[in-house]
């Protein structure tokens, strides 16, 4: 998506571009959304074919993003957007850049199932697919939150960050515990305190889609508002 010449352009045309901005993050952020289901079944499945199908789709993801930022640098460029597109551009920069690393993340949770299929399950997978829920659900109201530009829902998806939080160090503990019975644990449980990591940054990612899209509604930085 090369950037086109300098000629005039007629205000539809620069609808027709936003339009098109707002249909590629969706896209990017279903094919994400479907990446974390995937990445999660495979863990509690034991299926490594479904994991190397996340880790080759990640290249997709990829792609999408470089579309969506010539887009928004084409739009700026060429149509000097201001205030809310303006704005609107911007955030459409960020989302897709979080939504980016979720994908990564996603595949980082693959390599780690990929690794844990060879050796016996330590236990039951019982809180890392509450934490992919929650996390993907945090994700999914957040792209909502913009597409809608709701910032009631783009709070509530950061209100949730710290349920998402408070599991990863639930489960942290449960591990350390099967590290220090028995050394033999450790390599496993090391693995899982990872994908449990990888789905809390998820959830950061998602709370960071919703400051951005404060932001784009409000004109506000809603970090400034903590300090």
């Amino acid at each position: 998506m090369a950037l086109t010449s300098g000629k005039a352009h007629t205000s539809s045309e620069f609808e027709n571009e936003l339009q098109e901005l707002r249909r590629l993050i969706l896209e990017l952020g279903a094919k994400v959304e479907a990446m974390m289901a995937k990445s999660i079944e495979s863990l509690t499945k034991r299926d490594s074919d479904i994991a190397q199908t996340v880790i080759e789709s990640d290249q997709e993801v990829n792609q999408l993003e470089v579309d969506v930022n010539e887009l928004c640098l084409q739009m700026m460029a060429l149509r000097q957007p201001t205030s809310v597109d303006l704005r609107f551009i911007t955030t459409g920069l960020k989302i897709a850049s979080d939504l980016e690393r979720v994908g990564d993340l996603a595949v980082n949770v693959c390599e780690r199932a990929l690794e844990l299929n060879e050796e016996p399950p330590l236990k039951p997978y019982i809180e890392l697919p509450r934490m992919a829920s929650a996390s993907s659900q945090m994700l999914r109201e957040s792209l909502d939150s913009f597409i809608k530009e709701d910032v009631v829902l783009a709070r509530k998806v950061m209100a949730s960050d710290d349920e998402v939080d408070d599991m990863n160090e639930e489960l942290f503990r449960e591990l350390l515990t099967y590290m220090l019975d028995n050394p033999r644990n450790i390599s496993r449980a090391t693995r899982l305190t990872f994908i449990s990591k990888y789905f809390e940054r998820i959830a950061d990612h998602a709370t960071n889609i919703a400051e951005a899209v404060l932001f784009m509604v409000e004109g506000r930085n809603p970090r400034r508002e903590l300090v």
